[in-house]
């Protein structure tokens, strides 16, 4: 896991003003989950008047400047003025302020610095409208000045806004969450993308299965004694040959009416690319699929399909149930029947639950999460959207840290991938688990195909 802010992680010096939208569609307690979030992302930062500096501006019909970049020289003084800001709920002249931005709150005498290699100018727009001016010259004078622009949209938003508003590539500086409630989920990005580091293995940062040695920037992957690092460079062999391993592997995938048509096309791709990275044989892996919302249906149970064209035949036939969510009537569906003889599940082979789930559960889920560790099955938890962390958290298998993703909103699930790794696989030699080995090396790429 990476390591706390300021520890292995030293962020480059910026100038950083947020332009936070505070019009009367924003409504006071949607306010304070955005200063909430201003103020995580405050604290991920080297403040000071040779780091990071950081201003705000707040805007609806007028702008008004909270402070400048020569304001503040401490994360205490910055955290203290973003709690005194309120909303001036009137309209939302997102043109205006970034205006604004361009030729007051970059400027030398508000603290900006000359434009330098050294550093960066950086503006995070936070919107919930659309504006009642236009954006895209403005935002192109201001890119052209040097300030990338990173643009968060929230709930109703005008997405072709977002994109007008900010920087290339867009798939990095637009992002999107439903409601405010869920922005802090961002903070992690943010800290992510203004952190620079030279020790990429200190900070876990890395596909290395066994063994990272790092360089400055960079990294190459090693094995420990005994084995030998396979051809992508990432995985490890203790033998050669073989035919893998057999592993049940359940998906568990929410299709409440909260996922929406399109993120539930989305997950299934994405199971489809799961499934076409796996050895799927009646002595290998089987897959077994179940949708659960106000109830549980079982798409195909473990072993009935013994290939993988049929599997995804399976999975694209799959109707959207589109109800409510009750994970734990779900959960105790699996301990009790997908993991079942009599439902496929094979004597003495490793079981694996995956766990898609975007919203709040709305029956208890403790006893059927705890009845699924206990009963040794590998539970892991994704969480996307609204997911509760709590739940997450309760579903998932020990180490927690280590069984249980959340991402903001479906479009970053790629960060999930990435993690899910060799954690999937259950065995210690990477010949008893070949299969899921495959899964490691391809998922991140498969996950980043499906974005596109």
């Amino acid at each position: 896991p990476r390591s706390a802010p300021g520890t292995l992680c030293r962020t480059k010096p910026t100038d950083l003003v947020f332009i936070i939208d505070s019009s009367r569609s924003v409504r006071p307690h949607e306010f304070e989950k955005i200063k909430v979030f201003v103020s995580r992302v405050i604290e991920g930062l080297d403040v000071g008047p040779n780091s990071t500096r950081v201003g705000l501006i707040n805007y609806a019909s007028a702008v008004k400047n909270e402070f400048s970049l020569k304001t503040y020289h401490t994360k205490a003084g910055l955290l203290q003025a973003v709690r005194r800001i309120q909303p001036l709920s009137t309209g939302t002249m997102t043109g205006l302020a970034i205006q604004f931005a361009i030729s007051r709150a970059f400027s030398d005498s508000e603290g900006g610095r000359v434009r330098s290699p050294n550093f960066n100018k950086v503006a995070i727009v936070v919107t919930d409208g659309r504006p009642q001016d236009g954006v895209q010259d403005v935002a192109a004078r201001a890119r052209a000045a040097g300030i990338e622009i990173f643009a968060i949209g929230v709930g109703r938003v005008d997405m072709h806004t977002l994109r007008q508003i900010a920087s290339e590539p867009l798939d990095d500086h637009v992002d999107y969450v439903e409601s405010y409630s869920v922005i802090e989920k961002l903070t992690h990005k943010f800290q992510e993308a203004f952190c620079v580091v030279s020790d990429l293995c200190a900070t876990g940062d890395h596909d290395c299965e066994q063994v990272c040695v790092s360089s400055p920037g960079a990294y190459r992957c090693a094995c420990r004694e005994g084995f030998t690092l396979n051809g992508d460079g990432k995985t490890c062999s203790a033998c050669s040959g073989g035919l893998g391993s057999a592993l049940d592997l359940v998906f568990l995938i929410d299709g409440s009416k909260s996922v929406r048509p399109e993120n539930f096309e989305l997950v299934k791709k994405f199971i489809i690319q799961i499934v076409d990275s796996l050895e799927v044989s009646d002595k290998q892996a089987q897959v077994g699929l179940v949708q659960y919302s106000s109830s549980v249906r079982q798409e195909f149970p473990l072993g009935q399909f013994k290939n993988k064209k049929d599997i995804k035949a399976a999975v694209k036939k799959m109707s959207y149930m589109e109800k409510g969510t009750m994970t734990g009537q779900a959960l105790k569906y699996l301990v009790d029947s997908s993991f079942s003889i009599i439902n496929g599940a094979r004597p003495g082979v490793p079981k694996v639950g995956i766990v898609f789930t975007d919203g709040r559960s709305q029956d208890y889920i403790t006893d059927a999460a705890k009845k699924a560790k206990d009963s040794g099955f590998r539970m892991f938890a994704v969480g996307v959207g609204n997911a509760v962390e709590d739940e997450l958290r309760e579903i998932a298998s020990e180490p927690v840290a280590e069984h249980y993703f959340y991402t903001a909103d479906f479009r970053t699930i790629s960060k999930i991938g990435k993690k899910l790794q060799m954690k999937i696989c259950v065995e210690e030699d990477p010949c008893e688990c070949k299969s899921i080995v495959k899964f490691q090396t391809k998922v991140e790429d498969l996950i980043n195909s499906l974005q596109q």
